[in-house]
């Protein structure tokens, strides 16, 4: 089973994408500064998620997430919250 999920940055305009198979260690790890990509934007919160059977299909999700228009949706979501 692997999670697609986003993140919003609490004190930057920075949204982040990634898969894993542990979403709670994960996300855990990017609020802990454990991640290159993602310390300087530390703390998040969790934006959005989704879980799939296998790697192929969440590797799908995730580069939509990724792409102009999931992004944009992303952000629809983040200014509801």
């Amino acid at each position: 089973m692997y999670w697609v999920y986003a993140l919003s940055s609490l004190n930057r305009n920075y949204i982040y994408v990634g898969m894993t198979q542990d979403i709670e260690q994960r996300i855990s790890r990017h609020n802990n500064g454990l991640e290159r990509t993602t310390k300087p934007y530390a703390p998040f919160v969790l934006l959005y998620k989704e879980v799939h059977p296998n790697r192929i299909e969440a590797r799908k999700r995730e580069k939509f997430w990724k792409s102009g228009v999931g992004k944009e949706q992303l952000r629809e979501i983040k200014n509801t919250l």
